[in-house]
């Protein structure tokens, strides 16, 4: 994920359009949907730092949008923009885990000022420890450290398989750990924009182009001989999977607007949430590129295979927000363990995450109930508002 990008849902023929361009100018790589089912089919499939969504959009509202998309946002921010009379539901919203909202009408610099302060909160957890040992101590993710200190003992490309929030980037950075190279570099290609993406991985000249003023260094050569790490690779267009394929065989690769060759010496580690053998079978994913990024192949397990592993996840999530929060660690009601074992985990780890650190930020008896984990149930439990 980029810690700039970030996706704006709204309907509005001008406000929407008017706050991408504003975004843009403060520096971040907004994304825009217009009905709830476009932004539903992005969240699903991509990564953002941050979501900011009108209440009541074509083909549902908020609370609809808030509860489907629960699973896959993780720990990402959602900041809710509403109209006066709609300033109850966006509350609720904000009781059930949403991060913050906005009355309309609102000052444009306002809004991007409390989206920048969310993205900079966001990364801030993040920094803590995304790949702390606490998350390796559970028994799947122990028998995955041990394939890993097997990958680990050769340079060749590895290919992670797993679904969104089953900490793919998380294995990669253990997997980097473990054999002594640096530095680490992790793109998400779904969050850098079409037209700027082979300038990004490979880098330009001065001149290369309108906007290069300067020489850029990309993704690739940033790298050096630590480790790439490309997620969501399926994402690829075909045009820069044969980029890539050549990078990989030849070692090398050119900026844009460039006429000498670069090395390439960093371990590629891709990753992948798509069926990629799928893909090839459709035409959108090239099969020699697959047999080069998949020298070495490793499946991560969905959450909701590993049940006897959620409550030994759970309690170290508790003990880590609760340190980040300076509180003193909840006490964890009965009800809460039988919840956490029926729960399929859609969104993986990182769904867990975030209803632990939701949990404990909204929690004022210190004891942690059912009910601070699930809130949704509560929203199921009430009509849609306007209805």
């Amino acid at each position: 994920m980029s810690a700039s990008c970030i996706l704006v849902i709204e309907d509005d023929d001008v406000l929407g359009p008017s706050l991408v361009h504003r975004l843009r100018l403060e520096g971040y790589a907004p994304q825009l949907a217009t009905w709830a089912a476009e932004a539903l089919a992005l969240i699903g499939r991509e990564c953002f730092a941050a979501v900011a969504s009108d209440v009541r959009l074509p083909d549902g509202d908020g609370e609809l949008l808030y509860r489907r998309a629960m699973a896959h946002l993780a720990d990402t921010p959602i900041l809710f923009v509403t109209v006066f009379g709609d300033i109850g539901q966006a509350v609720r919203l904000v009781k059930a885990g949403a991060s913050d909202y906005l009355t309309k009408p609102f000052d444009m610099s306002a809004l991007v000022e409390r989206l920048a302060g969310l993205v900079r909160r966001l990364s801030g957890r993040r920094d803590i420890g995304e790949d702390a040992p606490p998350i390796l101590e559970s028994a799947a993710l122990r028998r995955i450290d041990q394939q890993l200190q097997r990958l680990a003992r050769t340079p060749a490309p590895v290919l992670l398989r797993g679904e969104s929030g089953s900490g793919k980037e998380v294995i990669a950075r253990r997997l980097h750990a473990m054999g002594g190279r640096d530095p680490f570099v992790a793109i998400n290609y779904a969050a850098i924009p079409t037209d700027l993406a082979k300038s990004t991985l490979f880098g330009h000249e001065k001149g290369a182009f309108t906007g290069a003023p300067s020489r850029h260094v990309g993704y690739f050569e940033e790298a050096a001989s630590g480790t790439l790490f490309l997620d969501e690779v399926g994402e690829l267009p075909l045009a820069l999977q044969a980029k890539l394929l050549r990078v990989i065989q030849e070692r090398r690769f050119r900026r844009v607007g460039g006429t000498a060759d670069q090395p390439f010496e960093a371990r590629l580690v891709t990753a992948t949430n798509a069926d990629l053998r799928a893909r090839v079978a459709g035409q959108a994913f090239r099969e020699d590129l697959l047999f080069q990024i998949a020298v070495l192949e490793l499946g991560i397990p969905p959450l909701r295979e590993q049940h006897e592993d959620v409550v030994a996840l759970f309690h170290a999530f508790v003990a880590r927000f609760a340190a980040e929060y300076g509180i003193a660690s909840p006490a964890i009601a009965p009800d809460v363990e039988p919840m956490l074992l029926a729960h399929d985990w859609p969104g993986n780890a990182h769904e867990l995450r975030n209803r632990v650190a939701r949990a404990l930020a909204l929690t004022d008896d210190h004891v942690v109930v059912a009910r601070d984990l699930f809130p949704e149930r509560d929203l199921d439990a009430q009509p849609p508002a306007g209805t």
